[in-house]
């Protein structure tokens, strides 16, 4: 009688660990976190694959309706599936925690994350600062600057994670983002990254100057955009790449 929670990597449900996969398929029920991220396959295509049936579980069921979760888990073993790594979202620190309170056991089974995967541009993981977020509303927001700003005050590299509402079908696109960061004030000469679908087959890095980001077609979400700090010279061939 466990709550699992298993990273699936972060685009295909083939990403799953060896360890992961067995677990899931020993367990009672199954729900697959529906809003922090998305993979590029349906439910369907991963109930094929899993062998298992699969809830989608949306933010009002893991932050609001957490307990009729968590009383499953009292009964029977479950397990919630996570695109990229569980414990990258704070909504599943919130959910351990009332586990705990309800002396329900849980386990986590990591996986690759964006934290770790943003590698792929070609920038050392370990100078990126403070990871911000990008929300929809954004007009009157002004942190995801701020915390570009500390960042780069520190000469580090700063990852824009773009919001989205796969429930809906919203994604929140780079051209909207670098429009954003520029109205508040960045520059729009900017050197940027823009990323769609890290770790899938068919992901797209573009680097460009952030006004230019609009010139790329980067297809479907999801999106992150990057903004470098002070670069070593290795780091600065390895974006060339992407130009």
């Amino acid at each position: 009688m466990t709550l699992y929670l298993i990273g699936l990597g972060l685009a295909n449900p083939e990403d799953i660990t060896v360890r992961g996969l067995k677990t899931l398929k020993s367990c009672d029920v199954v729900y697959l976190e529906n809003y922090t991220s998305i993979l590029q396959k349906n439910v369907q295509e991963l109930e094929n694959l899993y062998g298992k049936k699969v809830i989608l579980a949306d933010r009002e069921q893991i932050e609001q309706k957490a307990d009729e979760l968590l009383d499953k888990a009292k009964k029977g073993d479950v397990a919630l599936l996570v695109v990229g790594d569980p414990m990258c979202a704070t909504t599943h620190v919130d959910l351990l925690l009332r586990a705990k309170e309800k002396g329900v056991q849980t386990q986590i089974l990591h996986n690759a994350s964006i934290v770790s995967a943003i590698g792929a541009v070609g920038l050392e993981v370990y100078k990126y600062g403070k990871i911000t977020s990008i929300p929809f509303h954004h007009a009157n927001v002004s942190t995801p600057v701020d915390v570009y700003k500390m960042n780069a005050s520190m000469g580090l590299h700063t990852l824009f994670l773009l919001d989205l509402d796969p429930k809906s079908g919203k994604f929140l696109g780079i051209q909207e983002a670098a429009e954003y960061l520029i109205s508040k004030g960045v520059d729009s000469k900017t050197l940027a990254i823009g990323c769609a679908r890290i770790g899938a087959d068919d992901q797209k890095i573009h680097v460009s100057e952030l006004g230019k980001l609009h010139e790329f077609s980067f297809g479907n979400a999801p999106f992150c955009v990057v903004i470098p700090g002070k670069m070593h010279f290795m780091e600065e061939q390895a974006l060339s790449m992407w130009k």
